[in-house]
């Protein structure tokens, strides 16, 4: 009967090729083919399935059927990816049974759908073939269920909605795999895959290594802990982890109207790729983003930083040495440490907490598959068992639970100053008996001791010399100009924040870590310290330090500023009060772009960046990404876009386009976050997936027109409005990712360039 069918498709389709008339399809039915030059297209035209060529140049007659965005071309899923057509008489048909069946010119199959399956197809009613909106093709039965689809068999594209995992039960694997080459689709060198040993992590590997090429890391809660990245895209995607005893997946969906893909390349780089709004794929993040990246590159108990030199230089953790001095200089690292002091498994042990970490390689670990024992829990158990290394919580939300163990060393970590989460590393404490009976000890240690005060001698001497040109050096980095800064000691501020003890913390910025201190006059102070892998370094510290010298307003901060860390303190914010803080930081706002000396630009205004002295008054802070504008400048655009998701406007996140317009849009969402209470980042609803921005707009009023930057009234407006009683005008829809005016077809080449190389990387924090 089968066979019957076959004859019976392959005579109607010989009738039906004497036509060339090229058709698009939103529907394929068994009478119907899909000729070389015919499409499928979805509902909405985004997606269409056809015949292609990928080497127009060297192999113009090797065909492929696949889909693809419509626009901007992009392939994500081949049928024929091992095996090409030759010519342009190749067609599609698909079955009674719901088969995808793929023929070349000769009606010889070169692939079918029922050859990707695991088990046999049943007998389909009425079978259809079609793409969805989310660029899945699907066979299904008149019933609406599916019998196969594209999205079970990714290739190098994931898009929105598909899944990385593995079924248990069926043993089914949905994973990537990298193109060969540019222009050959068939399966090249990288896989990406969700390792289940141990506690499930996504990995990166090259096939034939024994050994990971880079590892993502395991879920957290909120992203994968190799992949930082993903926490700054948290305003733009969902993303959804599932684990069970049937099954471990990983998906994501983007929010608002974002259409977005992630591409496994041939080189074995994950690229997302974002469309802007000139309809042109822009790579927005990469990974792994640099060589530290690299599975377990130092070994070992050893983690990893970019040095000034931009290459990778390795350090061993805090109370570990290296395994051999020797092999450590040669390999840069790669042969790992050892503990300074043996674990003896017993009261001597200790767990000390490593913050900010990429968590260590899960393959050889246990973890609690209910997530519901505490930290505390957690330590106990590790400590039970002299084999245990390490542990540390599974899911960081809610304050921390769940708990993961590790056996064995612990491999490929890293430092990172946001988004990394705290490991509990288990380290030997002995006691240090002094011995002095023998005679040549005692000579010994005199000469060590002698030897020690001579180098301390040295060294101070050496010290003084360093700092006093380093503080030269500091003066003349800051410019010629007076500002009237002393240069305070390391000491002096040490004393104040009690030697940066933890207990006055008060958080982390782009910088590093933030201490409260006091000052001998009892002047209580905020300091910043830069850290050695911070996303921003000594430039960005002098330009802060020059523009708030420069400033001086009640509500911008000075250098000497106030911070009040409460956990009340939403409580004390009644109506009064917050107006009285947005007030506070629009006069803030309106000063830095009109009133004073140099009209500036924040960049990066949230609720993080703006402080409370005593009596609750607003202080604008954090100017190290702040740009100055001189004369009748107001705009500019960057290809760096620096700044925290959430609080950028669409223009400055997809084309680095900046103006006081930009901050002018951060005010707004910080002042939805301080009526509502709310942030705009992790706000969540459980009737839809918008954003706080979306949620307010949608609750008042909807079919508006698209915002545009231009919409947006000046801080000086803004100021007016809250002190006056006449009536606002109506608002328009806020951005998310607005639609803009495209330039002409005949505009400049300058402008296009520009367009095209506007933004490179998204360097969000």
């Amino acid at each position: 009967m089968r066979n019957t069918h076959s004859l019976f498709s392959l005579s109607l389709f010989l009738i039906s090729s004497s036509f060339s008339v090229a058709l698009d399809y939103s529907v394929i039915t068994p009478r119907e083919f899909l000729k070389d030059g015919d499409t499928l297209s979805s509902p909405d035209q985004v997606f269409q399935l056809g015949f292609f060529s990928l080497d127009q140049e060297e192999q113009p007659q090797h065909r492929f059927l696949g889909l693809w965005y419509k626009e901007p071309f992009a392939v994500v899923w081949v049928a024929n990816r091992n095996n090409p057509l030759y010519g342009t008489s190749g067609f599609l048909n698909l079955s009674s049974l719901g088969d995808l069946q793929l023929f070349d010119g000769e009606h010889k199959a070169l692939w079918s759908s029922s050859s990707s399956t695991t088990k046999a197809s049943k007998t389909a009613n009425n079978p259809l073939l079609k793409i969805s909106c989310s660029g899945n093709l699907i066979s299904s039965d008149g019933k609406e269920a599916v019998l196969w689809q594209s999205f079970d068999y990714p290739m190098n594209t994931i898009l929105a909605g598909m899944k990385l995992g593995k079924n248990f039960k069926t043993q089914k694997e949905w994973s990537l795999s990298s193109w060969k080459t540019l222009k050959d689709p068939s399966p090249g060198d990288f896989t990406l895959s969700l390792d289940t040993r141990g506690l499930p992590q996504l990995i990166l590997r090259k096939n034939g290594d024994s050994s990971y090429s880079y590892r993502l890391g395991s879920w957290n809660g909120l992203s994968f802990t190799g992949a930082p990245a993903m926490g700054r895209e948290n305003s733009l995607f969902d993303y959804k982890f599932t684990s069970s005893d049937q099954e471990v997946n990983y998906s994501w969906t983007p929010r608002h109207r974002i259409v977005s893909r992630l591409v496994l390349n041939n080189t074995g780089k994950l690229h997302r790729f974002i469309q802007s709004n000139q309809h042109q794929w822009i790579l927005a993040n990469t990974a792994p983003e640099d060589e530290c990246d690299y599975y377990s590159i130092c070994g070992a108990y050893a983690v990893c930083g970019i040095n000034s030199k931009n290459t990778p230089s390795c350090s061993c953790l805090q109370g570990f040495k290296p395994k051999s001095g020797r092999k450590w200089n040669i390999s840069r690292g790669a042969y790992g440490c050892v503990h300074e002091i043996p674990t003896n498994c017993g009261k001597k042990d200790a767990f000390v907490k490593f913050p900010g970490m990429k968590l260590p390689d899960t393959s050889w670990s246990w973890y609690d598959a209910k997530n519901e024992m505490t930290l505390e829990e957690c330590k106990i158990k590790c400590s039970s068992n002299c084999s245990c290394t390490a542990y540390a919580n599974t899911d960081i939300r809610e304050g921390g639970k769940g708990c993961l163990l590790w056996f064995g060393d612990l491999v490929d970590m890293r430092e990172y100053s946001t988004f990394g989460q705290d490991v509990y590393i288990r380290m030997g404490i002995a006691k240090i008996e002094f011995k002095g009976r023998q005679v040549v000890g005692m000579v010994v240690g005199s000469v060590v001791a002698i030897a020690v005060v001579l180098v301390a001698v040295f060294a101070c001497c050496r010290k003084k010399i360093m700092k006093r040109y380093r503080g030269e050096n500091f003066r003349k980095g800051i410019g010629e100009e007076d500002l009237d800064l002393p240069i305070l000691d390391r000491k002096t501020i040490s004393i104040a924040t009690d030697d940066f003890s933890y207990i006055n913390f008060l958080g982390r910025g782009g910088f590093g870590p933030v201490y409260k201190g006091k000052l001998e006059d009892g002047q209580e102070i905020a300091v910043k310290r830069l850290c050695a892998n911070s996303g921003q370094g000594v430039e960005e510290f002098k330009n802060e330090v020059k523009l708030i010298a420069k400033l001086q307003h009640r509500n911008l901060v000075r250098l000497l500023g106030c911070c009040i860390q409460d956990e009340r303190r939403s409580k004390e914010l009644d109506w009064k009060k917050r107006m009285n803080i947005i007030n506070g930081i629009a006069r803030g706002l309106l000063y830095l772009h009109q009133d004073s000396r140099l009209r500036i630009i924040h960049r990066d205004l949230k609720a993080g960046n703006v402080l409370l002295d005593n009596d609750m008054n607003p202080k604008i802070s954090d100017f190290g990404l702040a740009k100055s504008f001189g004369g009748d400048q107001s705009e500019s655009s960057t290809n760096r876009v620096v700044g925290t998701y959430g609080y950028m406007p669409p223009e400055y996140a997809i084309d680095g386009h900046f103006s006081v317009k930009s901050d002018v849009f951060s005010f707004g969402v910080l002042v939805l976050e301080i009526i509502t209470g709310k942030t705009n980042r992790g706000f969540r609803h459980a009737d839809h997936d918008l954003n706080l921005l979306g949620h307010v707009w949608t609750m008042w009023v909807e079919n508006r027109e698209i915002e545009k930057p231009e919409d947006r009234p000046t801080m000086a407006s803004v100021v007016l409005m809250f002190g006056s009683d006449s009536s606002l005008p109506h608002p328009k829809q806020p951005g998310f990712f607005t639609n803009r005016n495209v330039p002409d077809i005949s505009s400049s080449l300058s402008l296009r360039s520009q367009n095209e190389v506007s933004i490179t990387m998204l360097q969000g924090r």
